[in-house]
């Protein structure tokens, strides 16, 4: 099971398959300034993590958002 699909789905309330690395602001119209935030608790909620504001201004893909996380020692992404 892929979390980190399963967060974006959950929060932008769009299919997991949609979702790839190259998911981002730019292609997705449902991720907003707004689904950002919400995408910040979710991810530190679903991954105990705490997000940093550098942090997540660097979440500018799904794929930042696994680099990320394994930067804080999240392995399984």
């Amino acid at each position: 099971m892929d979390r980190v699909a399963e967060v974006f789905a959950s929060t932008l309330k769009i299919g997991k398959d949609l979702i790839s690395d190259e998911t981002a602001p730019d292609n997705t119209p449902q991720w907003d300034s707004l689904a950002a935030m919400d995408l910040a608790m979710a991810i530190q909620d679903e991954f105990g993590v705490k997000l940093t504001t550098r942090d997540i201004m660097a979440m500018r893909s799904v794929g930042l958002v696994r680099k990320v996380l394994r930067a804080k020692g999240i392995a399984d992404v």
